[in-house]
């Protein structure tokens, strides 16, 4: 008997990549069982004729081939005469990397840092504050660049406009101020009309109008308004709710989501304000809610690899741009159908779609109140940040739980995605900001020196940098040194 025939022979199995939206990249293959995933990454891009290597996620029956096909499906369930289907995700080509050093511990507010943002070009970081003032931070020499006063409350938010020509910023008083980040000098009247305090702000996204002229707000009074800021005035009294609104987003396709306390979320049309929907479902509180455009309208024309001179110019040509910040939101949002998911005080977040009435799911897991939820700029995950002192990771298309991420030892009160989609910024009462890798599912990097609680972070839409404010009335900014 020849010594070849009693050597094993490797196992094959006919195997298609499809994409997460059903297109398949070519006919099925012969693959060995024990192929890997670096050499799935070379067939796929070969398949798809791709100029440039594009890293990818495999999955098969919603597993992660991490390894080899071999060792994510079982042998037994694999027929030779069946077709694996093996779900090839894109991930992003420019990698931020984990943020490690502490570059600056700027002092300046006199009371508690309440909210924080950077601008959409990431060139402006912005910080409202129990002092009633709102400061615009030099990013270049990390130092304070202007002081903008005019409050006469606690600044309670801040929101970037799309062109970061502008910023908003509305207070415990009821009143919002439009400031210009180079002079520090506010822009027009204070819109006032809000007879209590204002939770959120969102602006109407780039690609509907580049002017950015137009600010929606959510109130304690139980309103939402939409303002005019050039003319000063409101325009749009939003009125259905019977409880107070805790947030409010400007979604793309000219539709306004409200949620509220009184445990419903409101989908109204922007130009008339007109109520469209009611979502119902939760037990409590709604306390907060996030679109899967939330990213690309954030930063409408504004790429956050692309060189940024040769991109922008000098922002005049604003046709060019509100193109850009459409083709940016058309990709995200093909059909024109937005989905969104809540978070609420009755531990539980909803996953909808806005041609839909009833949820797409109700997702569970959390012990205590859910406190804050961001979509990834990639828009394949969702975090949730919890007074159960977790981060949860939750699956975008359907809201099928990832992962529990653990290491807070207080609530979780805020968190912030990568612009690469691969890490998780999180800030806690206990005073730390923890980052977290989403590949991994592990802790990567933990950044004290905060002295008490974190109220606010944000991470640059161009991966620079990140920004947290809190309690101890600091602002902290965290650079990049090393790659994961």
């Amino acid at each position: 008997m020849d010594v070849e025939e009693n050597e094993p022979t490797t196992r094959t199995v006919q195997a298609r990549f499809v994409s997460d939206a059903g297109e398949e990249a070519g006919p099925p293959l012969a693959l060995p069982i024990n192929v890997t995933k670096e050499q799935l990454e070379l067939i796929c891009n070969a398949l798809l004729k791709n100029e440039q290597q594009t890293p990818y996620l495999f999955f098969v029956n919603d597993e992660e081939i991490k390894q080899s096909i071999e060792q994510t499906v079982d042998n037994k369930r694999l027929n030779a005469e069946d077709v694996l289907d093996i779900v090839y995700q894109p991930q992003a080509v420019f990698r931020v990397r984990a943020v490690s050093r502490c570059t600056s511990t700027m002092p300046g507010h006199a009371e508690a840092v309440i909210s924080l943002a950077f601008s959409p070009n990431s060139f402006h970081l912005a910080s409202g504050s129990g002092d009633k003032t709102l400061r615009l931070w030099d990013l270049n020499t990390e130092t304070p660049h202007r002081t903008c006063v005019g409050h006469r409350q606690w600044v309670m938010c801040v929101a970037w406009a799309p062109d970061s020509l502008k910023v908003a910023s509305a207070c415990k008083a009821g009143e919002i101020r439009i400031w210009s980040p180079d002079t520090g000098k506010q822009l027009g009247r204070p819109l006032v009309g809000h007879k209590k305090w204002i939770s959120s702000l969102s602006w109407e996204p780039y690609h509907r109008n580049a002017e950015c002229r137009y600010l929606a707000s959510a109130g304690n009074d139980n309103d939402a308004r939409i303002w005019d800021i050039v003319l000063g005035t409101c325009i749009k009294v939003i009125a259905g709710h019977t409880a107070p609104v805790t947030a409010v987003r400007w979604g793309g396709s000219g539709l306004l989501y409200t949620s509220s306390r009184d445990r419903t979320i409101k989908m109204w049309r922007a130009e008339d304000g007109v109520l469209c929907k009611t979502f119902t479902g939760h037990a409590h509180w709604v306390n907060n809610l996030a679109l899967n455009t939330d990213y690309v309208l954030r930063t409408g024309p504004f790429h956050p690899v692309m060189d940024k001179i040769l991109m922008y110019g000098d922002g005049s040509d604003k046709e060019a741009l509100k193109k850009m910040a459409l083709e940016r939101y058309e990709k995200v949002c093909a059909d024109g159908v937005e989905s969104f998911v809540s978070c609420s005080d009755d531990f539980t977040l909803y996953l909808w779609r806005t041609n839909q009435k009833q949820f797409v799911t109700r997702m569970t897991g959390h012990q205590n109140v859910v406190n804050d939820v961001k979509y990834s700029p990639d828009v394949k995950l969702i975090a949730s940040a919890s007074f159960d002192k977790s981060i949860r990771l939750w699956r975008a298309c359907d809201g099928v739980f990832i992962c529990a991420l653990r290491g807070h030892v207080q609530a979780v009160y805020t968190v912030s995605w990568s612009a690469d989609s691969r890490l998780v910024l999180s800030g806690s009462k206990d005073s730390t900001l923890k980052v977290w890798s989403v590949k991994e599912r592990k802790l990567v990097q933990e950044l004290p020196g905060h002295a008490d609680e974190v109220y606010g972070v944000d991470w640059a839409p161009d991966g620079s940098r990140v920004a947290s404010g809190g309690k101890d009335k600091v602002l902290k900014l965290y650079v990049l040194l090393t790659g994961l």
